[in-house]
């Protein structure tokens, strides 16, 4: 190339300039890790019961959490799954997907949420979902759950047992609550006699 083609370099610096500017918009485009920006608390696992079908009641495996931005920016884009396993086997037996945040409401910094996850695979029986648990052929589960942000890879942030029970924790304590018989109101108690001082002597 000779230093007296004009044109030419002013091509090789226009290229130079867009391959700059790709760099630079690429590496600002890069999604976070999912483990520096965001925090998983109170996971907790338990089942859930799916409407019937006419004598056939159905429950499911199910997952809550709460998720926290913890990061200096808002987060337009967090995903998040949860993959279901039966114990002793290795193969996935139920998932769910949830859209935690998007463009048209982004997690702001601090702010957390809740998500929930029920499995779309699920034990179904004429008995009651309770009486379930003690059947010869029910397994037991374990959930998985996974974030990620933007683009970002799968990231796995806890597991948990799926208890033998039905529902999660506060909502059965506020069942419980509402169930309990209001405290029985305080005997009234006749009024004291009037205390007379003694006669001096």
């Amino acid at each position: 190339m000779s230093p007296r083609d004009p044109v030419r370099w002013v091509v090789v610096l226009r290229r130079l300039c867009l391959a700059a500017a790709l760099a630079a918009s690429v590496w600002s485009c890069q999604s976070p890790d999912p483990q520096a920006v965001l925090e998983v608390s109170d996971l907790e696992a338990y089942w859930a019961i799916d409407p019937p079908s006419g004598d056939t009641r159905f429950i499911a495996p199910a997952a809550r959490f709460h998720v926290k931005n913890k990061g200096p920016e808002a987060l337009r884009s967090v995903q998040a799954t949860a993959t279901f396993r039966r114990k002793g086997e290795s193969e996935t037996w139920g998932s769910d997907w949830q859209q935690v945040s998007g463009s048209a409401k982004p997690l702001a910094p601090g702010q957390t949420v809740l998500v929930l996850f029920k499995s779309d695979a699920r034990y179904s029986s004429p008995v009651e979902p309770e009486v379930m648990f003690t059947h010869q052929q029910f397994k037991d589960a374990r959930v998985e759950i996974f974030l990620r942000v933007g683009s970002s890879p799968w990231t796995r942030f806890g597991e948990a047992d799926v208890e033998r029970r039905i529902g999660a924790k506060d909502v059965l304590a506020a069942a419980d609550q509402a169930a309990a018989p209001p405290p029985s109101p305080s005997p009234t108690l006749p009024p004291s006699p009037p205390v007379k001082p003694s006669p001096s002597r």
